[in-house]
């Protein structure tokens, strides 16, 4: 993907993960906002990867929002591209850090 295909699908997923978040989890939204907002925007090597990441997001209970693309531009339609994470940062961590910064 081209950097303005990522910004676009990162945008896409933090976006989604707010709607799912702001009835399901008011406090953590509100805590997430008090706190800066953080985004880290890492990298992995594969859909499969991404999936291993939510499952083990899903186990420590953390809401995740996963951007799937239309494929009107440049993935293939239906691809998942980015994956959002919302919680505290150690727990995020627990699922993202051995990832690399993009």
């Amino acid at each position: 993907m081209g950097k303005g295909k990522i910004a676009a699908q990162c945008s896409h997923a933090t976006l989604g993960l707010y709607k799912k978040v702001v009835s399901r989890a008011p406090k953590a939204l509100e805590r997430w906002e008090m706190n800066g907002q953080v985004k880290v925007v890492l990298k992995i090597e594969s859909e499969e990867e991404l999936l291993v990441l939510q499952a083990k997001a899903k186990s420590l209970k953390l809401p995740t929002h996963i951007t799937i693309d239309a494929g009107r531009t440049q993935i293939a339609p239906n691809s998942r591209t980015v994956m959002a994470i919302l919680g505290p940062a150690d727990a995020v961590d627990d699922v993202t850090g051995g990832l690399k910064l993009l």
